[in-house]
């Protein structure tokens, strides 16, 4: 059993000549920042290592580092997703601070700016979050992505208050362990890349940099890793570097989505050069509803978001063209319409953070609104697309 202190558990385990001092710690807990300063102010450690990677400690940081993002790159790069995930997380977490009147991760702040104070070594041990998030999304089943999506999209909706349940899941992980917790208890494809992987990541990462440098080093991490990170310190991997540069790798990703994509570029297709050879009347008929309800569709989701008059009506000329050409979204091109069109201002960028912590600054922010753009154009293409398509082949059937 961890050893308990009035603030939070910790564990000591020596591996290679290295002292580790795990501490244990409560992610929204004002007392659990004040042990972290306490230790780290008493000068017994060579290095203090935080459950941040490079991104999370700049955020931290940096706060304005969101006014220097290329939207437009961002959305080309197909980081969209990636970029709203993280803001709905930053939402959740300025939602916690206005409620609780802490800061959560303020612990991690604290043993950061203590080590430069102090004069130890910083060492940063956990896997970057966009890795976590690609690896979490392509580690589960298709039909299982919907609950992650739904998630977010949860804690987005949500009423403002945090429930009592919400921060008692804090206590024990970040946000987003919180956020996914749920779902992780009962699949074991979600709980792996959100809490094994990473405990073995740290463990990797601390045996790494420890390697013949320090002879003792503060660990800060949420309590919920203690025990794991524990056990994989105690196993001590003989290649820690090996191990790590494993973990950050990308599985590959499925190749059916795009090889389905192609099929229905090509039934679709199909179907037209059918429809032309039995008449031109059914030919014309056929172009016509896949325009309509690819096009209606995709233009819905433009509209859904705000999207201005000509992003609306470019979402509808370029969804029936984009859907049968897989290289290309509907939700790009309506996203790069919505940019040009209403370009993003800087105060728009600066206060992106605090726009998104409630719902509606998602749709009065003109980045948050790009980005619901491309959202929801891309969805709403997706299913006028399978749609039309079913609507077609009814047609083909019946004349």
């Amino acid at each position: 059993m961890p050893e308990t202190t009035p603030s939070g558990p910790r564990k000591h385990i020596t591996v290679n000549g290295t002292e580790f001092v795990l501490l244990g710690t409560a992610h929204i807990s004002q007392a659990s920042t004040e042990e972290v300063q306490r230790e780290v102010a008493s000068g017994a450690y060579d290095a203090v290592a935080i459950e941040l990677c490079e991104s999370r400690l700049r955020a931290f940081r940096e706060p304005d580092h969101l006014e220097r993002m290329d939207l437009f790159q961002t959305l080309r790069d197909g980081r969209g997703g990636l970029v709203m995930a993280s803001l709905a997380l930053g939402a959740y977490q300025q939602r916690l601070a206005e409620q609780l009147g802490v800061d959560p991760g303020a612990e991690m702040k604290a043993a950061a700016a203590g080590a430069e104070q102090y004069g130890a070594d910083l060492v940063l041990v956990d896997r970057e979050v966009g890795v976590t998030m690609r690896r979490l999304y392509r580690n589960v089943p298709w039909w299982q992505r919907f609950g992650l999506i739904g998630g977010l999209i949860g804690s987005l909706a949500s009423s403002q208050r945090i429930s009592s349940e919400e921060v008692e899941r804090l206590k024990q992980g970040d946000l987003l362990e919180s956020t996914f917790r749920e779902l992780a208890q009962s699949s074991r494809a979600l709980y792996q890349p959100l809490i094994d992987e990473r405990d073995r990541y740290m463990a990797a990462r601390l045996l790494e940099s420890a390697a013949g440098r320090y002879k003792r080093v503060l660990v800060v991490l949420g309590a919920g890793h203690l025990e794991g990170v524990t056990r994989y310190l105690g196993q001590a991997s003989a290649d820690p570097g090996a191990e790590r540069e494993a973990l950050d790798r990308m599985p590959p990703p499925a190749r059916w989505p795009r090889y389905l994509a192609y099929l229905v570029a090509i039934v679709i297709i199909s179907g037209f050069v059918i429809g032309f050879s039995r008449s031109p009347e059914l030919g014309w008929t056929l172009v016509a509803t896949w325009v309509l309800i690819n096009g209606g569709f995709s233009a819905l989701g433009a509209a859904l978001a705000y999207g201005h008059p000509v992003t609306v009506a470019g979402a509808f000329l370029a969804a029936p063209l984009t859907s049968l050409n897989p290289t290309i979204g509907a939700g790009f091109v309506a996203a790069a319409i919505e940019l040009t069109v209403r370009r993003p201002r800087v105060g728009d960028f600066r206060a992106l953070r605090q726009h998104v912590a409630h719902w509606r600054g998602w749709w009065t922010n003109r980045v948050a609104r790009t980005l619901l753009v491309f959202f929801f154009a891309s969805l709403g293409s997706a299913v006028g697309t399978y749609l039309a398509g079913a609507r077609i082949i009814e047609r083909l059937i019946a004349a």
